[in-house]
């Protein structure tokens, strides 16, 4: 059925054909590569789509082989977005037969393809300048090498959206570069990877340089806020789950954002202890209220500084333990609004049922 609806659309551009089976048809993937219109390919779960399959899509049926390069004579191909999602029968044998065919991509999903590994990425990242978006989600071979590439790859300046959450084997290696690289990165999916704190600064510290704002006058009058051009969210991190992020890397990103030199800003998704302050303090940011967002900061880091003094033992626990709950009580009612703002949270313990 999929292959006379092709046959009836000589100009067919945009092909979404995900969960079906039957893919790997000899005669359906050759009369796609001799039409070579299809600029998008969504083909996302499609089991039957394996390495032979997607060569032959790729390259046709035993083309002439270049005896220098070792790769196929073909015309290039025009795909701009391939989505292959799930096909976990695809391996890095299949995947090499993108390097060097698909010069105009830039968009490229392998999210939950198993077998990919380090050796499938090497030469794409490097044959396709135009690559904006690129998911790998849950690839458990992948190592920091790749990220290494693809911030040496002539797309890391285009570079906007990063996806490697799940891949439990990147970490600070790879991903520092890549931030370096990568100056219009917009959307960054890092949970449940080994990246630490360092990924955080570093991120928050390439954001300084990006967009500055004009001069601001040296007095305001009363009552109008210092930060008279409004910020906007630059970049999108999502960073749970990750064992060696702690308060200390968020604090840095809620610096950052609460300094005047910047008309953008980090939308930051983390452990969710820290969510509800890293919310508020971007609420009071985006309306321009620095000083509160300061405020906020302060207090959540003495409230931080404070419960882990308090777990400690030896003398003084009784005090350190004093400290914290009165820091605690500082904390929720800055984030609240304040005491005179807003409404006071209650301060007993709440019911316990044994």
């Amino acid at each position: 059925g999929l292959q006379k609806v092709v046959q009836a659309c000589p100009k067919l551009k945009d092909l979404r054909a995900g969960e079906i089976k039957g893919f790997n048809d000899k005669e359906f993937l050759l009369d796609l590569f001799n039409r070579n219109t299809l600029e998008r390919l969504v083909v996302s779960h499609c089991t039957d789509l394996d390495d032979e399959a997607l060569q032959i899509l790729i390259q046709g049926e035993e083309p002439e082989i270049d005896p220098l390069t070792e790769r196929a004579i073909v015309p290039p191909r025009i795909f701009r977005h391939l989505d292959f999602s799930r096909c976990r029968a695809l391996t890095n044998k299949g995947l090499q037969s993108l390097a060097h065919n698909v010069p105009r991509l830039s968009g490229l999903q392998l999210s939950q393809c198993h077998s990919l590994g380090d050796d499938a990425l090497s030469g794409l990242l490097e044959s396709t300048p135009h690559l904006t978006h690129l998911d790998l989600e849950e690839l458990d071979e992948l190592s920091n090498t790749t990220l290494q590439t693809l911030a040496k790859s002539p797309c890391a300046p285009h570079l906007e959206h990063l996806s490697i959450s799940y891949c439990e084997n990147l970490g600070d290696t790879g991903m520092l570069q890549v931030i370096k690289s990568c100056p219009k990165l917009r959307n960054l999916d890092m949970d449940n990877t080994r990246i630490s704190d360092l990924v955080l600064t570093e991120a928050a510290a390439q954001l300084r340089y990006r967009n500055r704002l004009p001069p601001l006058p040296p007095k305001s009058p009363k009552n109008i806020p210092l930060h008279s051009a409004l910020s906007e969210v630059g970049l999108r991190i999502v960073a749970y789950d990750c064992q060696n992020v702690t308060w200390t890397g968020v604090r840095e990103v809620l610096s950052r954002n609460a300094e005047r030199t910047c008309d953008q800003i980090i939308s930051l998704k983390c452990f969710y202890g820290y969510q509800p302050t890293v919310d508020e303090h971007t609420k009071r940011v985006l309306r321009g209220d620095l000083a509160r967002a300061r405020i906020l900061e302060r207090k959540w880091a003495e409230y931080m500084v404070a419960s882990e003094e308090a777990g400690a033992g030896g003398a003084g626990a009784r005090r350190r333990r004093r400290r914290a709950r009165e820091a605690a009580m500082a904390h929720a009612d800055e984030e609240e609004g304040g005491p005179r703002g807003g409404r006071r949270r209650a301060r007993s313990g709440g019911c316990i049922v044994m």
